[in-house]
């Protein structure tokens, strides 16, 4: 398997042009290759475990909680946010990939209009991050490490140790936000350069006064490796996404609350504080029966 493309350029240098296409298959191979030995691991587990004793939840009203019935996970902009972003993304491996693969079409326009949209949809989400949220919600902390080491432990020993639950994010939802994060910025730093060689709408290309071909390569394939990335990490994202064990959180994308059982059965509430904020998109507030309706509209 070759890791990128070689081409000589006029003057009988050569210099690389990209990643090999050989690294795409690898990609969506060791994507599906996951999905499929993850599917076998839970299946025998869920086996294993079908003999157990069912967990009981700790009651929603102890130690002082008073829990409405729907808890605010993702409110409405960071849903249209993750819905555009998700849209821009697919629509940038097809144009980028698919024309790889046999099915010719016009797909520079589209391409590069869909980087776009990804890179302002990025910049807001940043923006939003730094200003309206809690920044550092998603680094990950000694309780993330402690309970990854655990869940490692007992994927490889086959232990039963319970876990300790989780802030908002898991840990492997932080992971995944990471490695997203790089493969993103280094397709969409690149993308931007590359723009620079094809007419657009703000113009037609420039001379190649920026970088030399040895150069330009180098941008070529960081652009690739990072679309790859994206390959195996968007095709994990939509499966986890699609398994019934994870539907209460995928729902909380499309309606932004999760249930109050779902709350206490996988979150820590001293970790993942619920507050007005989280209460109610509605202006509602509630007692140990559900909603009551409240004053105002103050909740989000």
């Amino acid at each position: 398997m070759e890791l990128w493309r070689k081409l000589a350029n006029p003057w009988g240098q050569e210099v690389l042009i990209g990643i090999s296409w050989d690294l795409m298959w690898a990609a969506l191979v060791f994507g599906l290759g996951f999905v499929a030995v993850h599917c076998v691991w839970t299946y025998a587990r869920s086996n294993a475990d079908s003999g157990s004793d069912p967990v009981e939840l700790e009651p929603h009203s102890s130690k002082g909680w008073n829990l409405p019935v729907k808890i605010l996970r993702h409110a409405m902009s960071e849903r249209v946010f993750h819905w555009l972003m998700s849209v821009a993304m697919i629509v940038l491996l097809v144009t980028a990939f698919f024309p790889i693969v046999g099915v010719q079409f016009a797909w520079v326009e589209i391409h590069w209009i869909a980087g776009l949209v990804l890179t302002a949809t990025i910049l807001y989400h940043i923006i939003h991050a730094t200003v309206w949220q809690n920044f550092w919600a998603m680094w990950i902390d000694k309780n993330d490490i402690d309970a990854g080491k655990l869940e490692l432990n007992n994927i490889l020993s086959n232990n039963e140790e319970e876990a300790p639950k989780t802030g908002k994010y898991p840990v492997d939802h932080k992971l995944f936000h990471h490695a997203a994060s790089v493969a993103g910025l280094l397709a969409i730093a690149t993308g931007l350069l590359m723009m620079l060689r094809i007419d657009t709408w703000f113009g037609p290309a420039g001379p190649d006064r920026f970088f030399s071909d040895a150069q330009w390569g180098v941008v070529y394939v960081l652009h690739g490796l990072g679309g790859v990335g994206l390959i195996t990490l968007v095709v994990t994202h939509i499966y986890f996404a699609v398994r019934p064990d994870k539907w209460w959180i995928t729902k909380s994308m499309f309606f932004g609350w999760i249930t109050r059982d779902d709350y206490l059965k996988h979150h820590d509430p001293e970790r993942w504080v619920v507050g007005e904020k989280e209460a109610s998109e509605q202006g509602v507030a509630s007692n140990d029966s559900g909603f009551t309706h409240g004053e105002g509209n103050s909740f989000r």
